[in-house]
């Protein structure tokens, strides 16, 4: 019996970080899929065809056969369901549960970092005016987090890799890529986690579909 088509519809520009979470956690399982850009400055997201694929009009949506699938966490752990082989979160279940945690506070908090500093900085060197006060707050707040979960002294959250980790690192990476004041060791962090060679995929894919 043959395997269905998986497919992962992302924005055409790359720029979502949920697109990125979506397609790191593909990667990191070894699950073969393609590419679906929908370019959302024309609105194709809210057209029929994506209409009919998406509940939430959102990229990303993961769709393998006839299910369908958006919210790139419900998207991770759906995979981690499925293909438990190549793990995206710890085994240990209050672990996993941390992970969730953070992944949930990242999509819900630290609005005024996402409005401030947009992923136009990690992926196309953006530059935006200084922090608001309210953005500076938000960053003392994800630092003060971020210190205390790294506080072990390891590379990742949970000794090994997990996709929490890209998560996090790509909202501490839209100040550091800025030129924000960030400790050394957070720095540090997010460049490693940036240099993972799911996420380095990512960043090759304008170039790959242009190609």
């Amino acid at each position: 019996m043959s395997q269905p088509i998986v497919e992962l519809y992302t924005d055409s520009q790359f720029f979502s970080p949920y697109a990125l979470s979506a397609f790191v956690a593909l990667t990191e399982k070894a699950i073969p899929f393609n590419v679906k850009p929908v370019d959302l400055a024309k609105e194709e997201h809210q057209q029929a065809a994506y209409v009919s694929l998406s509940l939430t009009r959102r990229v990303p949506t993961l769709v393998i056969g006839e299910f369908q699938l958006s919210e790139s966490s419900a998207i991770a752990e759906y995979l981690e369901d499925i293909h438990p082989a190549h793990a995206i979160y710890p085994r240990d279940v209050k672990q996993r549960a941390k992970a969730r945690e953070i992944q949930a506070w990242l999509r819900s908090d630290f609005m005024p970092i996402r409005a401030e500093r947009s992923t136009e900085v990690i992926f196309s060197d953006g530059k935006f005016p200084p922090l608001s006060a309210a953005a500076q707050g938000a960053a003392h707040k994800l630092i003060a987090a971020v210190e205390k979960l790294l506080s072990h002294g390891q590379d990742n959250l949970f000794r090994e890799w997990c996709i929490a980790d890209t998560d996090l690192a790509l909202m501490l990476n839209r100040l550091v890529m800025h030129g924000d004041a960030v400790p050394e060791n957070l720095r540090h962090y997010a460049h490693k986690q940036w240099q993972r060679p799911s996420v380095q995929a990512w960043l090759a894919l304008p170039a790959k579909m242009r190609g």
